[in-house]
């Protein structure tokens, strides 16, 4: 049975999990829904009540019906190569490949629909919380008095985005960043505003879900530093132990968001606490395994590899 790799040409993660699944012997198409359609091509359908569905893509053809897993690491926007790329072709091909996919009995990493809702920071706060993370005071709001009361009352906050990555070509990037004590919160009326008590870090966490297996990495933070991804501490990631309430709240949360695969970030405090900031849904590991030499490569194509039971 085959895995199908859903993800762009330039994704070293994936290739680091592909290459994996070769020494395992595993057979795996790699497909960019953005060559759907030209480099890329589907066919679905049903004889008879029937289901009969074909990917193809480099030479290489998967049946819908041989699938044992799909892995979503990073794909393009169906059909954004295409030679007259437009917003109905993508809205068609996603309809017509995510359909056809959902009609397999293939298990996700993650399934879109849940992965889509695991990226909403307003619900990943909120299943946070109910799985036993501590979670840092946080508001989302439009009223500039109340972002002005929030800040008053918690003294230091930072501003992140609400999304994540912003659309862009090239990709823009917005740092978490700490509110000045005079800031003009005016301009929180333009657009939804994320804000949250600011936590004086120790360190950064990153733990990597892969099924039931956890894989945390710790680095060390520079006093007053506010977010880990920006600034060269002349640190790097180290292997921690996960502690017990933090691998039952791991647990918990992937349970209610449905998700097999996660990339939470926490800021370990002076007191040794990991305070809960994100989950990525599909969060690049790579950098992490290089450092520490925790085989989540290895773990991922284990699990995509696996057996149906």
């Amino acid at each position: 049975m085959t895995v199908l790799v859903l993800t762009c040409e330039a994704d070293v993660t994936a290739d680091m999990v592909v290459a994996e699944l070769h020494e395992k012997g595993v057979p795996l198409v790699r497909f960019d829904p953005g060559d759907l359609p030209g480099g890329a091509a589907l066919s679905v359908e049903y004889v008879r009540g029937e289901f009969r569905g074909y990917l193809s893509s480099g030479g290489r053809v998967a049946s819908m019906q041989g699938l044992r897993s799909v892995w979503i690491r990073r794909p393009s926007e169906p059909a954004a190569h295409a030679p007259e790329p437009s917003d109905w072709l993508s809205v068609e091909s996603a309809h017509a490949l995510y359909g056809m996919l959902d009609c397999t009995r293939a298990r996700w990493m993650n399934h879109p629909s849940a992965a889509a809702k695991a990226r909403r920071k307003p619900w990943q706060m909120r299943i946070a919380y109910l799985s036993g993370f501590p979670v840092p005071a946080t508001l989302l709001t439009t009223h500039p008095t109340m972002a002005r009361q929030f800040a008053d009352q918690y003294r230091q906050v930072v501003v992140k985005s609400v999304s994540g990555q912003p659309p862009g070509d090239p990709p823009m990037t917005l740092p978490t960043t700490l509110v000045p004590p005079d800031a003009d919160f005016s301009g929180v009326a333009a657009a939804p505003t994320l804000l949250q008590r600011y936590i004086a870090k120790r360190a950064d966490i990153r733990l990597t879900s892969v099924g039931d297996r956890h894989f945390a990495a710790r680095k060390a933070a520079e006093p007053g530093q506010v977010d880990g991804r920006y600034g060269d501490t002349g640190h790097q990631w180290q292997p921690v132990d996960v502690p017990a309430q933090i691998a039952r709240a791991v647990e918990t949360y992937k349970k209610h968001t449905e998700l097999a695969y996660g990339a939470f970030d926490f800021a370990e405090d002076s007191t040794g606490t990991w305070w809960f900031l994100e989950c990525n849904q599909g969060g690049q590991f790579g950098f992490v395994e290089l450092e520490t030499g925790q085989p989540i490569a290895r773990t991922v194509a284990s699990w995509l590899g696996a057996e149906p039971s």
